[in-house]
């Protein structure tokens, strides 16, 4: 199976996928145990929440798991969160921290899904984000993400619907990150927050180099805002998703429009 699949669109917006995929190789799979196989860490359902939101939107989205290789951490194994509880480049826990394997993978193994997994995703990233940038001087990497609202291990309390990743501001011109929080804040129902315990994965860092026109943001859904409940099967919920849609593709559909005062072309 192919790790990554790719959609190319006309448009200066590219969006990230690197947590929707569940395909896991047989001989992967087993070797998780009976909690791993539920493949409960996985953004479930964010390519159908985004699909059509933006004409001519470029599409890179990781076909397989994020146990067998995490696609939004740093190939060699830096912690995103240093001091906090988090989830490796290989995940050995789920995020409530507990254990996915029943044989983890050694340092060999980790190597060897990096090269079939990790590096094909990133290669056709990059490849994308350069093509977007040489069509119109600037490429906007939106990086889509879900996750639980209440997760002890990783946070206190229940996460903000809307969070905005940007490394602190350094990922992207400030304007990008100024327009989708203005969005986001005026979404009638909905809270945010901007770097708050998601402050943009390895993704949105190592792309977001705004100086060569490269610009980066993530935004981590709250898997309560279109999903029936976040618990399985993890059913998308058509009127919950109704509601949010709409502001996601004002979110897009902004910062497409923005392009040309970055310095692009269209």
């Amino acid at each position: 199976m192919t790790p990554v699949e790719v959609y190319q669109g006309t448009g200066p917006i590219v969006l990230g996928l690197p947590h929707t995929g569940t395909y896991v190789p047989d001989a992967i799979a087993d070797r998780l145990n009976e909690n791993g196989r539920l493949l409960a860490d996985t953004d479930w359902h964010i390519d159908q929440l985004y699909a059509g939101l933006l004409p001519q939107v470029t599409t890179v989205r990781a076909v397989f798991h994020r146990y067998v290789i995490d696609a939004n951490r740093d190939p060699e194994g830096q912690s995103l969160y240093p001091g906090q509880n988090t989830t490796t480049l290989v995940p050995l826990t789920d995020f409530d921290g507990h254990p996915i394997w029943s044989t983890p993978p050694d340092a060999a193994e980790v190597a060897a899904r990096r090269a079939a997994f990790h590096a094909p995703y990133h290669a056709a990233l990059s490849a994308e984000l350069a093509r977007v940038r040489d069509l119109h001087g600037v490429a906007i990497l939106y990086d889509c993400h879900s996750i639980r609202s209440r997760i002890a291990f990783l946070f206190d309390g229940t996460l903000p619907d809307f969070n905005i990743g940007t490394n602190m501001a350094t990922t992207c011109a400030p304007q990008i990150e100024a327009a989708t929080a203005r969005i986001c804040a005026q979404a009638d129902g909905y809270s945010h927050v901007i770097n708050g315990r998601f402050k943009g994965g390895w993704t949105t860092r190592h792309y977001g180099r705004p100086a060569e026109g490269f610009h980066a943001i993530q935004m981590e859904l709250a898997q309560s805002t279109y999903l029936a409940q976040e618990t399985p099967p993890w059913i998308y919920d058509t009127a919950k998703a109704g509601r949010l849609r709409p502001h996601l593709a004002s979110i897009l559909t902004a910062l497409a429009d923005m392009a040309p005062t970055l310095g692009g072309t269209t």
